[in-house]
């Protein structure tokens, strides 16, 4: 392993290390008020799910990486091929377009529009958020379908003489155009925001005041989520891309160790961003980094009992 093989295992163990805390986190945060609340909200319920499937994802690649550098042999079994595919379809599937779903449920609930269709589904966000879910399936649905197509053919030998640098590609184009699907309803989202904000403005100059400033700020915070995540979508559709055409540079190792690190800044990134901007999960991270920093570890056990003692009654 060279210098700049090494460099990019580093930053790749960073980002896992940091991704999993940091989702981990999230889960972990609105786990809690849950159980303190015994009710959840609509927003909790996605930030709950897409931090699981972000730290399934991450898994998955820490487990891909590690299998194609030191076991690359395994890659070439049908089986393990269609396993290793079909699993990475599902879960960043459910990554991006949970993510998809958290934009628009910032959407819903802060743009203001006086269309009637838009305020029959602004009071009914919850739903409108699981429709979109459920109704990505179909899309998940025709992927799979596709991949295992492809696998099919390899595996039957009716295609022997395609190249695996052939194969690879007709297995990754799938994923790449499928994701382009929820990167583009959040571009939307994030257009519409734009004029919702926009639109707002211009109603605060006429009537000189400032009423308003809460939702602009709310604007602005959705704005700052929804933008985070299209350059993060955007980084993490570039490294997809990378993978489908690693076979036409020379060092292939090089591409992979550089591919698997941009790959998971998406999942990684998106947590510490949701984290900043979340006024809960912001405050609750700050009274742990704040809890870290004044108490010596002999005070943890009595100070984590005081906190979450009580919460072992519900059960």
């Amino acid at each position: 392993m060279d210098v700049s093989q090494s460099i990019f295992s580093i930053i790749f163990m960073v980002e896992f290390i940091v991704g999993n805390i940091g989702n981990g986190f999230i889960a972990l945060v609105n786990c809690v008020d849950w159980i303190k609340r015994r009710n959840i909200s609509a927003l909790s319920q996605i930030l709950i799910a897409l931090a699981i499937s972000r730290i399934g994802f991450l898994w998955l690649v820490l487990l891909n990486w590690w299998a194609s550098v030191f076991y690359s042999d395994l890659l070439t079994t049908g089986n393990i091929i269609r396993m290793i595919y079909i699993t990475w379809t599902v879960i960043s599937h459910f990554s991006n377009w949970l993510a998809t779903c958290l934009s628009i449920f910032y959407f819903l609930k802060i743009a203001n529009f006086t269309n009637s269709f838009f305020l029959y589904l602004k009071w009914r966000v919850r739903e409108m958020v699981l429709v979109t879910l459920l109704s990505s399936l179909i899309l998940l649905f025709l992927n799979i379908i596709i991949i295992n197509t492809h696998i099919d053919i390899w595996i039957d030998g009716t295609k022997r003489n395609t190249s695996d640098i052939k194969f690879s590609k007709f297995l990754l184009f799938p994923n790449l155009m499928f994701s382009f699907i929820p990167f583009t309803v959040t571009l939307a989202v994030f257009l519409l925001l734009i004029f919702s904000l926009w639109k707002h403005l211009k109603n605060m100059w006429h009537n000189a005041h400032r009423s308003g400033h809460v939702n602009t700020t709310a604007h602005i915070k959705a704005l700052q989520t929804v933008v985070a995540f299209l350059l993060l979508y955007t980084i993490y559709l570039l490294s997809i891309l990378t993978q489908v055409w690693k076979f036409e540079f020379l060092d292939e190792d090089l591409i992979i160790f550089f591919g698997q690190s941009v790959v998971l800044a998406f999942p990684s990134g998106h947590s510490c961003i949701l984290i900043l901007v979340d006024s809960k999960l912001q405050q609750t991270f700050l009274s742990v980094m704040w809890w870290l920093r004044c108490y010596s570890p002999q005070m943890w056990i009595p100070y984590i009992h005081k906190t979450f003692g009580g919460l072992f009654c519900v059960f």
